[in-house]
């Protein structure tokens, strides 16, 4: 009776293990999946910064013309 017991406690404990595991693994796939909604790529985030660097040389050389008159 004592191992019937025992190992009706290793099948709880390793049934809850392998559950867990199995929501955890889901949730990730859940985020990764998501990643492409939430996160930039580089080739996009590159041509926004380079957008950026065009803007800010268009401004500074105003400036620059301002500041000589």
């Amino acid at each position: 009776m004592l191992f019937n017991i025992g190992l009706a406690l290793v099948g709880f404990f390793g049934g809850w293990t392998i559950n867990t595991i199995t929501r955890s693994l889901e949730r990730l796939d859940v985020d990764v999946r998501g990643m492409q909604r939430e996160y930039v790529t580089k080739g996009d985030y590159h041509r926004d910064i380079d957008e950026i660097k065009a803007m800010c040389k268009q401004i500074f050389d105003k400036l620059d013309a301002k500041a000589d008159k």
